[in-house]
């Protein structure tokens, strides 16, 4: 089933999202209808317990010593191996237990020796997206959009900063008095990061972004309300007549998913470099070359910048290249690779509008330390970017696309921008506080659909249809 035939479903099926939407995502886009799991969703507060979980831990790394680190054991050994002495050192304790109680035992020593501490219960819930640390006792998560404090709490400052280090030692990082802040990420890809004393006043602080084990697909984000199915064809066809498009939006917004979603639309048989801070994208394609920045070591030496990566991968004949996030002087070395015939590519830029965006582009080129005069570096931007994607957190927590706009050109100093589709607030919000409304079509086509009609790429007709207020 190709791509208009299964947004023709979206279309006419009903507007609830598919039954994976239990999956994790680190910026995923919140579905409405997602529903917490209460008792898996916090982990149990400090009580009588402690003491004893604090005796059996420490036994237990008396018990297996080297073993716990030794690289011949599979995961799934280590994890037979610590259960099975954990049950041991638990029979030797003279305090009774009731069954419940005995489990959970085994399952808060299993998790500070193998997992994160308080933390795995959380980063287990599929309806967590994102966990915040604010110190030792208070931890936060995020569901649908939401903040909400847990009960889980560490045991001392000590102990949350033992399970930094775990997390940050087991990707090649540091973190120390001289290096009291590090992005890192957890084995399945979630993002971390991590600020200690004395940066972080009241107690190390760690956030937690999480990853999509199974990635969004468009038709989701149709479904969820983030994109409407026209918006999706019209980017499908934007990637395949290789179009460059920036994502832009504040934290937390999906920009990440969306890139992801738009990089799946790229065929099979280009050749793909992304280039990021840390790894998050989930490319489903064969020819996909993933590089990653790394900060210098505890000399200072030793760093690769994403500015290395980009210059560094002009020369590896990329197809596309897709920056996770521009954020630097890569800025001017992405717009460079976007005119220089390595047209198709995609990134992302923090911004509220998409005339922000083109303000924070060149911002971020001016950082490159070129001393440019600024109407070269408008040129530059106004003949490689094509489109700007912004998206937005609304009030109720959800991400949509509100709008995605043309770069027209120049005209005098200026770079011309016509949006092509633009949210409509004026629905109003339903009973429950959800915004009803959706992007319309402004009715102007825009320019590059020449492109598409060049290379035979055809668009229901409805794509571009005078905007009629409608909503849903």
């Amino acid at each position: 089933m190709n791509l208009s035939d299964r947004l023709q479903a979206v279309r006419v099926g009903p507007t609830a999202p598919p039954s994976r939407t239990a999956r994790t995502t680190g910026t995923a886009t919140t579905p409405a209808v997602r529903r917490p799991t209460p008792e898996a969703a916090v982990a149990p507060p400090v009580d009588a317990l402690g003491k004893l979980k604090e005796r059996a831990s420490k036994a237990l790394f008396e018990r297996m010593g080297a073993r716990l680190n030794d690289v011949t054991l599979a995961e799934d050994q280590l994890h037979a191996l610590v259960r099975e002495e954990l049950g041991h050192v638990v029979e030797k304790e003279s305090v009774p237990l009731t069954p419940d109680e005995r489990q959970r035992l085994l399952r808060e020593v299993s998790d500070d020796v193998l997992g994160y501490g308080p933390l795995q219960r959380l980063l287990d819930d599929p309806s967590v997206t994102e966990v915040m640390v604010n110190g030792p006792e208070m931890i936060f998560v995020e569901r649908n959009g939401k903040l909400f404090r847990t009960t889980a709490r560490f045991g001392s400052e000590e102990h949350l900063r033992r399970v930094i280090e775990r997390i940050v030692s087991r990707v090649g990082r540091r973190i120390d008095e001289s290096s009291p802040m590090v992005d890192a990420r957890l084995a399945d890809g979630s993002r971390v990061n991590a600020v200690i004393p004395p940066l972080a006043f009241s107690g190390s602080s760690l956030t937690i972004r999480k990853f999509a084990k199974d990635p969004y697909q468009v038709e989701d984000l149709v479904a969820f309300g983030t994109l409407s199915p026209e918006m999706a064809e019209l980017l499908q066809a934007c990637v395949a007549a290789r179009l460059n498009i920036i994502v832009s939006g504040g934290t937390g917004t999906g920009k990440t998913t969306l890139l992801n979603v738009l990089s799946s639309f790229i065929p099979e048989g280009e050749r793909i470099v992304t280039i990021e801070d840390a790894v998050e994208l989930q490319l489903q394609q064969e020819h996909v070359v993933r590089l990653e920045s790394r900060p210098p070591n505890i000399e200072g030496k030793g760093a690769v910048t994403i500015r290395d990566l980009v210059r560094n991968s002009l020369r590896m004949r990329p197809d596309r290249i897709v920056v996770g996030e521009c954020r630097g002087g890569e800025s001017l070395d992405m717009l460079q690779a976007m005119n220089t015939g390595h047209d198709g590519s995609l990134s992302t830029v923090h911004a509220n509008t998409p005339r922000d965006a083109l303000s924070r582009l060149e911002t971020l080129v001016l950082m490159a330390g070129m001393d440019l005069p600024l109407r070269a570096i408008r040129e530059q931007i106004a003949s490689a970017v094509n489109v700007f994607v912004q998206l937005s957190r609304l009030r109720d927590g959800s991400r949509r696309v509100t709008h995605v706009t043309e770069v027209q050109g120049m005209e005098g100093e200026v770079v011309t921008l016509q949006d092509a589709f633009v949210f409509d607030y004026s629905a109003g919000m339903d009973s429950s506080g959800r915004f009803i409304g959706r992007a319309i079509p402004t009715g102007v086509r825009p320019r590059f659909t020449d492109r598409f009609r060049d290379l035979g790429i055809t668009l229901s007709p409805s794509v571009f249809g005078v905007p009629s207020g409608r909503s849903r």
